[in-house]
């Protein structure tokens, strides 16, 4: 047994205990060890491949019967009319040497979820937490919006053979919708080993420019994409640990397909530096002989790409796909930017990071750590007992703990009264919606009892009670809008009237009634369906729609 297949072994061990009274409640999985533990090196698989924290990984999970071989779905946000859905199929073996291959119908039957799972025309049985996750994605597309997939096979073996791959081929998925991805023990612990330093050589070709800038030293330059192919394969994602959009690379969007087509093409390829905006890399220390006139050979130490990671997984994956010699590749050139910074410059980081990413404004939140409306709400919140965590962290969070990003989310959701967009709009939590729901009277008795509200109303989602209705999945974010309404009420007070005073009699109530909360919005809000829809009911796919919009708010009692 490899060490790596030990490791991961160890972790879904511990987590198939720790994780049982979730797997019960949610997946109705109990008294099983083995399935249990396949199913945590699923949830770890989920965990780290999409950079997620325990509860989302955790909310993926399908398994158990009638799942179409899917034992995780990960739904993203709609980005320019398009949304990635990565599905998962996780295959565990038992004191394993790493030497199985993946099944080949496993393959089959992942092959047959996509061809059905994408179609909201056709009838399929499945069990429950696939069956809300299903009619969601199929309520997308039926609103227009084009679905990318990812299907990620995963075990604790090795890739499947030839003949699955044949079988993958001779359906003819689109190439630019549907890509195959494999995950196994040593690609795993190679993301949770993402903090390694990596130390190495980058060969540059024709001449650079070198500068000093305040006790920082920039170099620009060009390298061929052979050595960024080279680069990746020696070190992977370890080279992006720092980069924010780590994983949109993996995923398949337009902007790759340019890529790999520009690659591809014999007439386009010599051209690939000017079509490209290049990438931009991060060391401690670099070095290289000024003595030379060009073709430098860079030292870096701790080298990290913060922004063009999506350029480079795709030249690793088009020229690792390439047959054969490759004609003019040589001539195939990507502008770099290296800026050697001090010790001690992660506010200098950050920046340098925000700009060059604001494109995705979800993944900055990190980044807004620094804003001074950010420092205050800590400070705040302190002293109210509980922490703030202004930057995005791994660690599940205590009960005393509240991450910015499920702050921003349940404010927008319960105080701004936007739950329709703290749903569907995440990515612009920390971009355009910043000033919206960080608004300057924002205060920390504010940020707490919106995200208890809202905790609570997940923990109801995730663990429906008895007799819930349908829509259920799809509400929380609706019903914390409504529980701070009834709470402000019974406080007699507004929302701004709910500050450090009065946040132990609000703490207070809400303990008092949460439960009598949570059952008068979920009646609020099926009285507001049935002057809707006839049998509102009747569809989980109408149902996950109109959680989506703004119609239904002007249905509900104020």
């Amino acid at each position: 047994m490899s060490i790596n297949i030990g490791i991961i072994d160890q972790q879904a061990t511990k987590l198939a205990t720790d994780l049982a009274a979730e797997y019960e409640a949610r997946l109705n999985i109990k008294n099983d060890p083995i399935k249990q533990r396949s199913l945590s090196f699923v949830f770890l698989v989920v965990k780290w491949l999409l950079d997620l924290p325990d509860d989302d990984a955790l909310d993926c999970l399908t398994e158990g019967g009638n799942d179409l071989g899917i034992d995780a779905v990960h739904v993203g946000d709609v980005e320019d009319n398009e949304f990635v859905v990565t599905l998962f199929q996780g295959k565990y073996t038992n004191n394993g040497d790493g030497s199985n291959a993946f099944q080949e119908n496993a393959i089959v039957k992942t092959i047959s979820a996509i061809n059905c799972l994408f179609d909201p025309a056709s009838v399929i049985t499945v069990n429950e937490a696939l069956k809300r996750r299903l009619e969601d994605i199929r309520s997308l597309i039926a609103d227009g919006k084009i679905p990318r997939v990812r299907a990620v096979m995963c075990s604790n073996g090795c890739r499947w053979n030839q003949i699955a791959q044949q079988r993958i081929d001779r359906e003819h998925f689109p190439a630019d919708q549907v890509r195959w991805d494999y995950v196994n023990h040593d690609s795993l612990v190679g993301l949770m080993q993402a903090t390694k330093t990596v130390n190495d050589t980058l060969r540059l070709k024709g001449k650079a420019i070198v500068e000093d800038f305040d006790y920082c030293r920039v170099l620009v330059g060009k390298i061929p994409v052979k050595e960024i192919e080279s680069l990746f394969n020696r070190h992977g994602d370890l080279l992006l640990e720092r980069n924010i959009r780590r994983f949109l690379g993996l995923q398949g969007n337009r902007v790759n397909q340019q890529i790999a087509t520009t690659l591809n093409s014999t007439v386009e390829r010599g051209n690939f530096y000017f079509f490209n905006n290049g990438i931009t890399l991060l060391c401690k220390k670099f070095a290289y002989n000024a003595l030379q006139g060009a073709d430098y050979q860079v030292n870096a130490e701790g080298l990290q790409i913060i922004n063009g990671g999506q350029t480079c997984k795709t030249i690793q994956a088009t020229l690792s796909a390439m047959i054969g010699d490759v004609p003019d590749i040589e001539k195939s050139f990507v502008l770099v930017r290296l800026y050697e910074l001090p010790e001690g410059s992660d506010d200098l980081v950050r920046s340098i990071t925000y700009a060059t990413n604001s494109q995705n404004p979800v993944d900055l939140r990190d980044l807004k750590s620094n804003d001074a409306r950010q420092k205050s709400l800590e400070t705040d919140i302190q002293g109210l007992g509980y922490t703030y965590l202004r930057n995005r962290s791994d660690a599940a969070t205590t009960r005393t703990q509240i991450k910015s990003s499920r702050a921003a989310e349940s404010v927008l959701a319960v105080w701004r009264e936007k739950p329709h967009q703290a749903r569907t709009q995440n990515r612009e939590l920390f971009g355009n919606l910043y000033d919206t729901v960080f608004s300057d009277d924002l205060n920390g008795a504010q940020v707490i009892l919106a995200v208890l509200l809202f905790r609570f109303a997940e923990k109801k989602r995730q663990r429906p009670p008895a007799g819930a209705p349908a829509f259920i999945s799809y509400a929380s974010h609706f019903v914390g809008m409504l529980m701070g309404r009834y709470l402000l009420a019974d406080s007699n007070i507004g929302l701004d009237g709910l500050n450090h005073q009065k946040f132990q009699n609000a703490v207070t109530q809400w303990e008092l009634k949460d439960d009598q909360y949570h059952q008068k919005a979920l009646g609020d809000l099926q009285t507001a369906l049935n002057s809707l829809y006839t049998n509102p009911d009747e569809s989980l796919q109408q149902l996950a729609a109109t959680f989506r919009r703004g119609d239904l708010l002007g249905r509900l009692p104020q």
